[in-house]
């Protein structure tokens, strides 16, 4: 009997194996492909010949994005508005999430500021009118439109609130018992219990702010603005043939548009790749908590 239940667990530990080894390879061959095309010529892209390996290797994809003073003026732009995009928003969440965590009795306007906040964030005021606000707030061509661009994400406020709930009310009356005040409260006893919600919404807020193109195709006017994805995306769309010179011609005649979009893909998803692990240990607890009340 001993025997056959060993003989069970061998099995079913070798079945999870197994499975878990198909998830990563599933999870890892998209990366793995996009460089393999990134770095292939156009012959064997075109064909559908390039599947594990390269073939015809070729960094003319990378060359032609990257041999141009803009790529690392719009990379600055992005790192930028990454950290800048970050501090607001995490100091934003905090405020509101702080208050909206108390009951209606402890903060009268509670209710009325969470419906206002739900309606927010299922119901958008539509393109044209957000333009015209931020044009009115002088935010074309400024950095701090793209910061302040996507107003306050409410999914993290909710988040960051329902974490806060379910701290232990008693640490709260024992420090209002000491004296202090509610930013004492919040930055010495809530701040430093709240880090898995806190990376939890930190990596939310870098994916935003690095992936976001479409709100600098509309703010800025000047390609010298564009951050790194938009780049990045013009480069990959909209070429001007009048401002290739010849070895830059040379290098796109050995490439296809499904490379350089490849190389494209693969250049934005490096530093998030970089980043991720650092936070992946509190993503799922900061998740998980952060759901648990309404």
């Amino acid at each position: 009997m001993i025997e056959e239940r060993s003989v069970a667990n061998r099995f079913f530990n070798g079945l999870n194996v197994f499975i878990l080894i198909a998830i990563t390879l599933l999870c890892v061959y998209p990366v793995w492909y996009t460089f393999v095309v990134s770095v292939s010529d156009k012959a064997a892209v075109s064909a559908g010949d390039v599947f594990f390996w390269p073939k015809g290797f070729t960094l003319g994809s990378y060359e032609l994005i990257i041999d141009d003073g803009q790529f690392f003026k719009s990379f600055f732009i992005s790192v930028q508005r990454v950290v800048l995009g970050a501090l607001v928003t995490f100091f934003v969440i905090l405020l509101m999430a702080y208050p909206l965590s108390k009951t209606s009795k402890e903060f009268a306007p509670r209710n009325y500021i969470m419906w206002l906040l739900i309606f927010a964030m299922l119901f958008n005021g539509g393109l044209v009118p957000w333009y015209m606000t931020m044009k009115s707030l002088g935010m074309i061509n400024n950095i701090w439109g793209l910061v302040l661009g996507g107003g306050l994400p409410v999914f993290n406020v909710i988040l960051v609130m329902n974490f806060f709930r379910n701290l232990p009310k008693e640490m709260e009356e024992s420090a209002l018992i000491d004296g202090a005040g509610p930013w004492r409260i919040l930055f010495n006893i809530f701040l430093p219990l709240s880090k898995p919600v806190l990376a939890t919404i930190l990596v939310f807020t870098i994916v935003y702010h690095w992936n976001e193109f479409f709100q600098a195709l509309v703010l800025m006017t000047k390609n010298e603005n564009y951050p790194l994805q938009t780049y990045i995306r013009q480069v990959a769309v909209v070429i001007d043939p009048s401002k290739i010179d010849a070895e830059a011609a040379k290098r796109m005649s050995g490439m296809s548009n499904q490379t350089l979009n490849a190389a494209k893909i693969f250049i934005s998803m490096l530093p998030l790749l970089v980043i991720y692990p650092f936070f992946q240990r509190y993503f799922v607890k900061g998740i998980t908590l952060g759901s648990v009340k309404g």
